[in-house]
């Protein structure tokens, strides 16, 4: 029986023609996190967007693993620094 809102990895590697091995090494450097339960391999459906993302980056725009964990390390920065510049303005906004 399979966990209410996990995803089971051999069944959306099969649905989008993927290789079982290409998510297991998003999981070993730190982009994703499978769950094995009973011996079958799951993916938390949160992830499931930012896993569809790292497929596009590999198989649509032929990205190896090390440039996916790199463009995602990038984005969290960005993400990161645009926060702190709405923090900033906000700060500056009582100022004015």
């Amino acid at each position: 029986m399979q966990p209410k809102y996990l995803i089971s990895i051999g069944e959306f590697c099969a649905r989008n023609d993927i290789e079982i091995s290409f998510v297991n090494s998003l999981q070993s450097i730190g982009l994703i996190e499978i769950k094995s339960i009973e011996n079958n391999l799951y993916i938390d459906a949160k992830q499931l967007q930012l896993l569809e993302k790292f497929v596009q980056f590999h198989y649509e725009l032929d990205i190896n693993i090390e440039g996916i964990e790199t463009i995602t390390h990038l984005l969290q920065r960005v993400n990161y620094m645009h926060d702190e510049i709405t923090v900033l303005r906000n700060r500056l906004s009582l100022y004015e």
